[in-house]
């Protein structure tokens, strides 16, 4: 696994072991390394450096790897293009091209993002594997690039699964992002630790939501079919529903101890917000005998209890 260290890293852990056995064993890698919980210690590798991914593959021989490395916030992305395009782009090549070269008869899952249709998304309709790609920001052209790459090598003998996960939450994000920046406010708020006043961005935006559990469980369920699947194959992993951003917070407020006021902040509009993004993931529900097992009321409750806790930890 690259990117281990990573809000979804455990998650896809504890997959693994439920949906492959207990015998899996999982070498973690991210960046920095060091001791993890979920891990006891992940194994320091940076995806860009070429002869370091090299010396992993060669060292570690995978059956599978699961390719998670990357900016996972929009706004990091946007904050630094050119860091965005290496990580994301020369990352992705870096780990296929090991692969091919030290361990060929690995199989890659990428994961990508359900980003990359951007404009594609502007007709209202779910969207499936078959859709053009049209991102419109730099997280999501990079996505694309990298998932388009991979799907070249695959003519080359790579043998890869691409993923395009579309949202994702639960106990463990950043408040880089919407669910968790919501959630959080309302936990200092109950604290006492700030006024009554929640600050957010656009709400009448539509997204496909997942639990963070569900996703993983996909990764897993990838891993476990690999060699029923053709190489190249895309799964979009989405729920098929859209949930707008403001029936997420009000579902939130809901579970509020105290009352808070919601004031809009001009600093949280992104100007390239799409009106409405909904997945179509048929494929993976046909070809992996997946489907989503978390309600999304269930994962906003988890996801406050979560920063709650973190608030009275602080």
């Amino acid at each position: 696994m690259t990117g281990a260290n990573g809000f979804v890293g455990p998650y896809v852990s504890d997959a693994l072991r439920k949906i492959c056995g207990p015998e899996v064993v999982i070498a973690a890698t991210s960046k920095d390394g060091g001791p993890h919980p979920a891990f006891g210690e992940v194994e320091e590798l940076d995806v860009t450096d070429t002869a370091a991914v090299q010396d992993a593959i060669a060292r570690h021989r995978p059956t599978h790897v699961i390719h998670m490395a990357a900016l996972a916030a929009l706004d990091a992305a946007r904050a630094d293009p050119r860091n965005t395009w290496r990580i994301h782009v020369d990352g992705a090549l870096n780990v296929a091209n090991a692969i091919l070269d030290k361990a060929p008869d690995c199989w890659l899952i990428h994961v990508g993002s359900g980003l990359v249709y951007g404009e594609s998304a502007k007709t209202g309709r779910p969207l499936d594997e078959s859709t053009l790609l049209a991102p419109v920001d730099d997280y999501a052209a990079t996505k694309a690039a990298a998932d388009l790459a991979l799907g070249a090598l695959s003519y080359r003998g790579l043998k890869c699964v691409r993923m395009r996960p579309f949202n994702h939450t639960g106990p463990g994000q950043t408040e880089a992002f919407a669910v968790p920046a919501f959630a959080i406010q309302i936990a200092r708020i109950e604290a006492g630790l700030a006024p009554p006043v929640i600050r957010v961005g656009n709400l009448d935006t539509r997204r496909d939501f997942l639990d963070a559990r569900d996703i993983a469980n996909a990764y897993a369920r990838a891993v476990l079919n690999s060699n029923k699947l053709a190489p190249n194959t895309i799964f979009n992993l989405a729920s098929g529903l859209s949930w707008r951003m403001a029936d997420i917070l009000d579902l939130l407020l809901a579970q509020s101890r105290v009352k808070i006021v919601v004031e809009q902040d001009p600093l949280r509009m992104r100007p390239s917000d799409l009106p409405c993004i909904v997945g179509d993931a048929t494929r993976a529900r046909t070809l992996l005998g997946w489907a989503p097992e978390h309600s999304f009321e269930e994962t906003l409750a988890a996801v406050l209890e979560d920063c709650r806790a973190r608030v009275a930890q602080a």
